[in-house]
């Protein structure tokens, strides 16, 4: 909820009985609780440094905001019991491909697989990857998809996330490194390398230099080809930008220019601007399609960037330690 008053703005955020109040003004902010503790009854907990166990740490002398949330992987990690497990600097091995083949085969290793808490793990893991830590979207996505009937290959992979966790668990999601920019997108998918030859999505919107929302997600479809997966993709990234640009001026104000969507793939540019190559694509379910009209109105605008600068790149395959560093910078992950 928000409310404007004259040049001032309010924001409330609520979570079940939790509530985050923002505002430009100190002032707006005790005379809200002040009418709010008139009809309900309220704890003041004062500035905040916690909220739905997330760490929220600011610095006024740079103007850095940073979320983070170690103490929530700390508990994983001691529930689990990898306290004292050796720190990895991937969460997924790129030589590595995970399988339903991998998969228990007899009623004695069913019997087996009992013991492990995968289930729970990955749920836990799922937490952390869509609060704060979307360096480990894409191994949370393909390893969920296991959980029905999980094997030892696919459990050394969850416990691979948490070593991975454990060596950067004081990464900060920091907001504020960037005092331009506004709101920008990356869309990226990685194909058919699936078992299921079903692409994977990976979308990133960043907001003045740090990502405020990111997914990592299998496609509908099969797609037929490296262009139609971006195609598809590029579409994902476009809803979400919409609604993302809903919210923004919702609350600040109207947005005048497209919002830039990168993408890697020049083909599937090409495809949303006059109907290019239609005979390859007449197959293509018409609600994807649906970018094209997006971009005529100039809502969106899709740009090219080469895959070395692709954000989203991470979110759809399994990268080598130094390109998990990198983009993990790039999505606003640091120390704070």
């Amino acid at each position: 909820f928000f409310r404007r008053t004259k040049q001032h703005l309010t924001v409330l955020v609520i979570h079940v009985d939790d509530c985050l109040v923002m505002s430009s003004s100190i002032e707006l902010i005790k005379q809200f609780k002040l009418d709010l503790s008139r009809h309900v009854e309220i704890t003041d907990l004062g500035e905040m440094h916690w909220f739905l166990g997330i760490q929220v740490r600011r610095d006024r002398e740079r103007r850095l905001l940073g979320l983070c949330q170690a103490s929530y992987i700390d508990a994983m990690l001691k529930r689990y019991g990898l306290l004292d497990a050796k720190p990895i600097s991937s969460p997924m091995d790129p030589t590595v491909t995970f399988s339903t083949a991998q998969a228990p085969n007899s009623s004695r290793e069913q019997a087996d697989m009992k013991h492990f808490p995968f289930r729970e793990a990955v749920g836990s893991l799922m937490y952390a990857a869509v609060a704060t830590r979307p360096d480990i979207s894409f191994a949370v996505t393909i390893l969920s998809r296991f959980a029905t009937n999980p094997g030892i290959a696919h459990w050394e992979g969850v416990k691979r996330v948490l070593r991975y966790l454990k060596g950067t668990q004081n990464l900060w999601l920091v907001y504020g490194q960037a005092q331009q920019g506004g709101l920008v997108g990356y869309g990226d998918a990685n194909g058919n390398s699936q078992e299921d030859r079903h692409a994977i999505s990976g979308n990133a919107f960043m907001f003045n230099g740090c990502a405020v929302s990111w997914f990592s997600k299998r496609q509908e479809i099969i797609a037929l080809s490296t262009t139609e997966a971006e195609y598809v993709a590029a579409t994902h990234a476009t809803k979400e930008a919409l609604w993302l640009r809903q919210l923004v001026a919702q609350i600040f104000g109207p947005i005048r220019a497209p919002t830039t969507i990168y993408s890697d793939n020049q083909s599937a540019i090409a495809l949303t601007k006059d109907s290019q190559f239609h005979a390859r694509t007449k197959h293509i379910d018409i609600r994807f399609h649906f970018i094209c009209w997006v971009i005529s109105d100039g809502h969106i605008s899709l740009i090219f960037c080469p895959t070395s600068d692709m954000i989203a790149d991470a979110l759809t395959k399994a990268l080598p330690s130094f390109k998990v560093k990198h983009f993990a910078s790039k999505l606003g992950l640091g120390a704070l």
